[in-house]
Order: C-alpha cells, then sequence, then structure tokens
C-alpha cells in the first residue's frame, strides 16, 4: 500500500438512505428514537465526537430532508447531506464522491443503524489502515449455522470455523474504493457492502476484531432491546438517589464466637439470636430495604419462621440487594458503624469491607466499616452486647410511585 506524505484526511460516511421496512413502522429506523433521541443523530454523535474523525457525512433518501433535519437537529459538525441513489451501492458512491471533492484521504463507512459502534472499534478500524487499503470490522461466528431448504427443513449444518460477521465501520484508502465503486456500477452483481466490492475489485481486507455490542436495529425487536439498554445506562447516569438507614442490636450469650459483617471472630461468648444474630449485616439489611421502602428483616425473615433459625444472615443482605437489582438500581455505598466494648473490629475491619461487597454483588471500595465503643455507658458499655447503624445509598429508576 502506498503512503502519502501529508497526514490523512479521514471521514466517516453515514448510510441513511434506506427504508428500514423490516423495523415496523411508517418512519425509516434510522429516524426512530432510542431514549429520546434518533437512532441518527446517536450514530453521527459517535463519529462527531472521535477525535481522529475530520469529517462526516451523511447520505439520505430524496424524500426524507425534512426527517433528516428534525433527526440531527442543531448537532453542529456535520457535511451537508448528500442525496442517495436507488440502491445502497449507489448511495455509498454518491457519498464517496463528495468526499474526494473535499480532499479526504481515508473514509469510515458506517450503517446509519449501528448507533453502539465505540471509540475503541473506531480506532481499531483505523488503526489497521496503516497496513491495507481496506479495513472490516468483524466477529467470529458463534451460533451454529444451519442451511435451510424452501419449506424451512434443515437440509445441512454449515461449518463455522473461519467464519466471521461482518460490521460497520468498514475503512478504506477513499481513492481505491472509490475506483472500485466506479468500477463496480458497470456490473450487474449486486454488493451487499462495501467490503465485498473491494473482495470484488481484488483489493485484500483486513479483519479487525468487531463487538458483539455493535448491533445493526433490523427488526422491531432489535430497537426495543436497544432502547431498554440505553435507558438503563441513563439510569446509572442519572437516575434518583436514595438513602436508607437501618439499626440492631444483639446481647451476648455463651459461645466461642461472634459473627460480625459476614465474619466470625474468635470470642469467649456469641451474640443471641434467631439466626446466626451478625448483627452487622442485619443492620445493613435493613438500611437497603429501607432505601427501596420494602419492609424491614423481620417482614421478610420473620423469627417465627423455623426455616431461618441458626440461618447465615448473608442470605439476608444477599436478598436486599437483589431486590435493588430487580428494581433496575444499584447500591452505590454502605456504610457499617458497629459499637461494641469487645471483640476489636480493627483487625477484621478489611475482611468485613470485602465480605459486605461480596455478598451485595460491589467493589469493596463502596463499603465503609467503622467501629467505636461506647465509653462503659448503657448495655453496650456494660459489655451485654453489640450494636450496628448502618446506611445505604442506593440509585434507582425515576418513578412517579416509586
Amino acid at each position: 500500500m502506498s503512503e502519502t506524505m501529508t497526514s490523512p484526511r479521514i471521514a466517516a460516511l453515514i448510510v441513511a438512505a434506506g427504508r428500514g421496512v423490516r423495523a415496523g413502522g411508517e418512519m425509516p429506523k434510522q429516524y426512530r428514537k432510542l431514549a429520546g433521541q434518533t437512532i441518527l443523530r446517536r450514530t453521527a454523535s459517535r463519529f462527531l465526537s472521535h477525535p481522529r474523525i475530520d469529517d462526516v457525512l451523511v447520505v439520505i433518501h430524496a424524500d426524507d430532508a425534512a426527517l433528516y433535519e428534525a433527526a440531527v437537529g442543531d448537532e453542529t459538525g456535520l457535511l451537508p447531506f448528500v442525496t442517495g441513489g436507488a440502491t445502497r451501492q449507489e448511495s455509498v458512491r454518491r457519498g464517496l464522491e463528495a468526499l474526494a471533492a473535499r480532499g479526504v484521504t481515508h473514509v469510515l463507512v458506517h450503517d446509519a443503524v449501528r448507533p453502539f459502534a465505540s471509540p475503541a472499534l473506531i480506532d481499531r478500524v483505523i488503526d489497521g489502515l496503516a497496513a491495507s487499503d481496506a479495513v472490516l470490522a468483524a466477529s467470529p461466528v458463534t451460533d451454529t449455522l444451519k442451511r435451510a431448504d424452501a419449506r424451512l427443513v434443515v437440509d445441512g449444518t454449515v461449518a463455522r470455523e473461519d467464519l466471521y460477521a461482518a460490521e460497520t465501520p468498514q475503512a478504506f484508502r477513499l481513492a481505491t474504493i472509490l475506483d472500485a465503486h466506479r468500477l463496480a456500477a458497470t456490473a450487474s452483481e449486486p454488493f451487499t457492502d462495501d467490503a465485498g466490492i473491494a473482495e470484488w475489485a481484488g483489493i485484500p481486507v483486513k479483519i479487525v476484531l468487531g463487538e458483539r455490542t455493535n448491533i445493526k436495529l433490523t427488526l422491531p425487536e432489535d430497537i426495543d432491546v436497544a432502547d431498554t439498554r440505553l435507558r438503563m445506562e441513563e439510569v446509572l447516569r442519572v437516575g434518583e438517589t436514595r438513602v436508607g438507614t437501618g439499626y440492631d442490636v444483639h446481647s451476648f450469650t455463651e459461645g466461642d464466637g461472634v459473627w460480625l459483617g459476614g465474619v466470625q471472630i474468635l470470642h469467649d461468648r456469641k451474640l443471641s439470636g434467631h439466626s446466626d444474630a451478625d448483627v452487622a449485616l442485619h443492620a445493613l439489611t435493613d438500611a437497603v430495604l429501607g432505601a427501596i421502602a420494602d419492609g424491614d428483616i423481620g417482614d421478610h425473615f420473620p423469627p417465627s419462621d423455623p426455616q431461618w433459625r441458626g440461618a447465615s444472615s448473608d442470605r439476608f443482605l444477599a436478598f436486599a440487594a437483589e431486590r435493588v437489582r430487580a428494581r433496575g438500581g444499584v447500591i452505590v455505598n454502605l456504610d457499617l458503624a458497629i459499637i461494641a466494648e469487645e471483640p476489636r473490629i480493627g483487625p477484621h475491619r478489611d475482611a468485613m469491607r470485602a465480605r459486605i461487597a461480596e455478598i451485595a454483588g460491589i467493589g469493596a471500595g463502596r463499603v465503609g466499616v467503622k467501629a467505636t465503643t461506647n465509653e462503659k455507658m448503657g448495655f453496650v458499655g456494660r459489655g451485654e452486647g453489640i450494636a450496628a447503624i448502618a446506611s445505604a445509598t442506593i440509585r434507582l429508576p425515576f418513578t412517579e410511585d416509586a
């Protein structure tokens, strides 16, 4: 591959001239919305925000000018759109011609209905141009492939070794792929993507690893799944923050150790309770349940129920954490204060943090454990038991009746 002496000018060509009938509805799928924003705008923004992309051009259907203007809104940086042709192949060629006139040297051709191409994927495709005139993002085929006849009866299994599912963006030296497109325009052979035109023209196509999340929104369920995915991501970014508190206390009884924060500590007594009496995990469980207004530990695990006799309290906190996840939420932070004259908590603090994090399904950096005495005052000060105070911070989707 020959190299130019000047810095390359890289453009993204977004193909949005299709009608998208398989996605259902009257509106072409690229103009439908995902979590409040059009698919086309989400796709274009991926390339507009990428530091290695100099120009972004969209090719649209001749009837879609009004839809296009409404879809991109006030998005800045886009070149004036180009009207496509009767086929995808012709639409891409028209876009390439427009970019060539602007001095573009390299181009990434991308489907408008793939709004999840990551910056890392774009980088990989661009990097591939250092060694090839044509680069294809693709993922290895992992599903078993079947061939069927016209009656949808299986008549063979296709070996999947060395098979890849093609994606976009597909990157090219612009002059090379434009020449191939011009030549292909005179042929009767149909092409489904630009890498196929490069292959037909005898241009070696280099594969770089694609992304399974870089899905093409083809069917109605594809759009529904993508909408849910984006809304969940938005919840994690914004959502609603809730804080819950919990308090528990257990007295000492005869024994050889106490359970605190999911860790057993050797001691000359144990804590009394229907379960393992882990006062720390009980307080944390109530804090998490309180944050989602879902009762308390006694509501879900009544001490009158014999099945919880001697039960490990990690089950209670794990249950509360799962209730948060079932609501589409995440636990942001757990904070625990243990009030005890004995045993000493300090040597076990890190083990408690790690165990609590494991039970709740969060990182240990989101768990705080502190300990203090009661200065010899009250039942704790007299060494009659241990108390715990906990708080839980969670993030939930915002709903009016949550």
